[in-house]
């Protein structure tokens, strides 16, 4: 009985991984509707270096070299982040009309200023990345043979819209 009833389960599982993944809800054009992306306390920790090593796989690509994950540079960028957030406009100036040079001298970063990036969006660290190298000006930033360091925060609202900046310095 036991046996019967232990490939009973095997054969129900063996036919649930066969089933058709849901299809995606369609937008008005024709495109899938993003899926909402939620950054957990789990994952925020990681999300930095996930976004370190695939600046710094683009850059090995291009024979350039590596950047290093700055504390000050992600306190700015942190900073910037939650401050466009509640300007409601991604913009590279602050509400109090800091610049990304006078954020990271707040912060106490001793370097210069390569760059900033910032994005509004939905999407996840990983695809924001990828829209900001199609950008001649953003890729230019993320690229520049200049940087040494990096920072990159984020702050989510409760819609699930996601604030992102990156800053890079020598």
């Amino acid at each position: 009985m036991i046996r019967l009833l232990s490939i009973m389960i095997a054969l129900s599982v063996a036919l649930a991984a066969c089933a058709p993944a849901p299809e995606p809800r369609m937008g008005a054009d024709g495109k899938p509707l993003p899926q909402l992306y939620r950054i957990s306390r789990s994952d925020s920790g990681k999300l930095q270096f996930r976004m370190l090593d695939s600046v710094n796989a683009l850059r090995g690509a291009s024979g350039l070299g590596q950047v290093q994950l700055n504390s000050a540079l992600n306190a700015a960028a942190a900073t910037h982040s939650r401050d466009m957030a509640n300007q409601n406009r991604p913009w590279h100036f602050g509400s109090d009309g800091s610049s990304p040079v006078d954020r990271i001298q707040r912060v106490g970063y001793e370097g210069e200023l390569v760059g900033e990036v910032i994005s509004e969006t939905y999407e996840t660290e990983l695809e924001t990345l990828a829209a900001w190298m199609e950008q001649p000006d953003t890729r230019r930033i993320i690229m520049s043979a200049d940087a040494q360091n990096l920072g990159f925060s984020w702050y989510q609202e409760s819609n699930g819209k996601i604030w992102w900046t990156m800053v890079l310095g020598k």
